[in-house]
């Protein structure tokens, strides 16, 4: 008869998914084909027109090489289509929602369940320009008011996807910011001299709940800025993807988006993405960029970034070209 095992003798083999790579092979996945760069994408505003109610995505999951909807690595947008009257319904697997109010008039009825307190519930009432965002467990009913309701959408889902993870608690309270009030602090800023020499004229949203990163939540970053007539902000990157959401121009407005610049801070052989109202586009991360307004008419717009977490992480490595170039 065979002896039998004593406990603890038994010993499983779980080297079966170890790999090992010389370093030059591994080190770098972008440049060596394993992961695909963020391309640059343009989302029409032709996405949102006509009706019915619907959510489109702006999903780049393809290019990205996920298997959910994702516009960036870490950050998906959308456009959120209201008809008069009708409502959608919003459960999102993210720590933070950002909506930005393109157009109507509306609610936002949330539930939120908080898995280290009580469940809570509150409406915001939101209106053209305004911005909400919304923490993690929100269960989220949106309505519009008397005409149909338009309203840009970004959630750090993706990010969640990649972590495999869910939130557990909300790290900010719902939280609107006033349209009119934000356009107000925005002309204060452009009437300020000293703009004139500014690289962009903007205001930042920010959220006392983070009082270190100085964003509008602990994830993503946002700005109201405007570009006046005959305006270039001069080229300028960051290592943050920016999802970038035109609100109103006229043609004629566009950016410049490349790899590098020449001595005199130009960019070399840079992309051109004509805007378009109501449309949106991406910037990959740690490309230079600038904007340019040769349409005789001030154009806005806001670009979403997850800044929030690079700047928690110390990695946002934001640069300028010198101001005098």
């Amino acid at each position: 008869m065979a002896p039998g095992l004593l406990v603890g003798e038994a010993v499983e083999d779980w080297t079966g998914d170890a790999l090992f790579y010389e370093y030059t092979a591994a080190a770098d996945p972008i440049g060596n084909g394993s992961i695909t760069r963020v391309p640059i994408v343009r989302f029409s505003p032709g996405l949102h027109a006509g009706g019915p109610t619907r959510v489109v995505p702006l999903d780049n999951a393809a290019a990205l090489g996920v298997d959910y909807p994702a516009t960036s690595p870490g950050l998906l947008a959308a456009f959120v289509v209201l008809e008069a009257h009708d409502s959608l319904r919003t459960t999102p697997d993210a720590t933070s929602e950002l909506y930005y109010c393109l157009a109507g008039q509306g609610t936002s009825s949330f539930t939120r369940s908080d898995r280290t307190g009580p469940t809570s519930s509150g409406v915001l009432t939101w209106r053209h320009g305004d911005f909400v965002t919304l923490p993690a467990g929100c269960t989220t009913v949106h309505t519009a008011g008397d005409e149909r309701a338009l309203l840009y959408r970004v959630t750090d889902a993706p990010l969640l996807n990649y972590l495999g993870v869910t939130p557990t608690h909300a790290r900010f309270e719902p939280t609107r910011f006033d349209g009119a009030e934000a356009k107000a602090r925005l002309a204060e800023v452009q009437r300020d001299p000293a703009s004139a020499r500014r690289s962009r004229i903007s205001v930042l949203l920010a959220n006392t709940a983070t009082p270190q990163t100085l964003t509008v939540t602990h994830t993503l970053w946002a700005m109201l800025g405007v570009l006046p007539v005959d305006r270039v902000q001069r080229p300028h990157r960051h290592q943050s993807v920016a999802l970038d959401l035109i609100v109103d121009c006229a043609p004629g407005c566009y950016s410049l988006v490349g790899s590098d610049v020449d001595d005199n801070g130009d960019i070399i052989d840079p992309t051109r993405v004509d805007w378009e109202s109501a449309g949106a586009f991406v910037t990959p991360p740690g490309m230079w960029h600038s904007h340019h307004n040769e349409s005789g008419q001030e154009a806005y717009l806001i670009p979403i970034q997850d800044a929030g977490l690079h700047t928690y992480l110390r990695s946002l490595d934001i640069r300028f070209v010198a101001a005098g170039d």
